[in-house]
Parts: structure tokens; C-alpha cells; sequence
């Protein structure tokens, strides 16, 4: 019983997780076709290496940067961060505050290939 609820598990924990690569190319298509694409980390993070024309607003600031922007709260916003925990953040701060397109796309580890790619 204990082996089968085991192998349950695994099998719904990776097929939930995948290896990222959908939303990393839905996140460059999203860019690619005028979606804000915002890097939640720490500025020394971001100096560290960021994604092309990214800008960077770190997670505790993020409804108040996007709105100094004069994003449109209808308008597409791609977060991500070093591992989608800090853009799963923003991402529900932003929707508390109205925004209706805002899309996590993880982390800059993963999302890196894809933008050198191409998409």
C-alpha cells in the first residue's frame, strides 16, 4: 500500500511540475509579443545576470513599481525570479491589487536556454 501511495505521488508530483519548458516559451512569446517582463530578484541578482530587456522590480515592490510604470491592469506582465518562488509571490500580489494578466514563469535557470534559443 505504502509503495503504491509512493509511486502515486511521484507520478502527479512530475507531471505537475514538468520541465518547465511550456511556460518558458509561452513566457517568450508573451515578451516577444509586448508583455512586461519583470525580474523579481535583488538588484545584486539582477546585476548577476538577467534576462534581455528585463526590468527589475524585487518581489516585496512589486505592485508599487509596476504601478509607477503606468502598467495597464489589463496589460500582459511575465515575472519570474531564481526559482518561481519570489514570482508566484508577486504574481498573487499583483493579482490582489487588479492586475488580470500576470503570468509566473520561474525561474532564471530555466528561463535563460529558452531566451538564448530563441523561444
Amino acid at each position: 500500500m505504502l509503495r503504491a501511495l509512493s509511486a502515486l505521488f511521484s507520478s502527479l508530483f512530475l507531471a505537475a511540475c514538468g520541465d518547465g519548458s511550456d511556460v518558458g516559451a509561452d513566457a517568450h512569446a508573451a515578451v516577444q509579443a509586448g508583455a512586461v517582463l519583470i525580474d523579481v530578484r535583488s538588484a545584486e541578482e539582477f546585476a548577476g545576470g538577467h534576462l534581455p530587456d528585463a526590468l527589475n522590480i524585487p518581489h516585496p515592490e512589486i505592485v508599487a513599481g509596476v504601478a509607477a510604470l503606468g502598467v495597464d491592469k489589463d496589460a500582459p506582465i511575465v515575472v519570474y525570479c531564481r526559482s518561481g518562488n519570489r514570482s508566484g509571490i508577486a504574481l498573487r500580489s499583483l493579482e490582489s491589487a487588479g492586475y488580470s494578466a500576470v503570468t509566473n514563469a520561474g525561474g532564471y535557470g530555466a528561463l535563460k536556454p529558452v531566451w538564448d534559443a530563441g523561444g
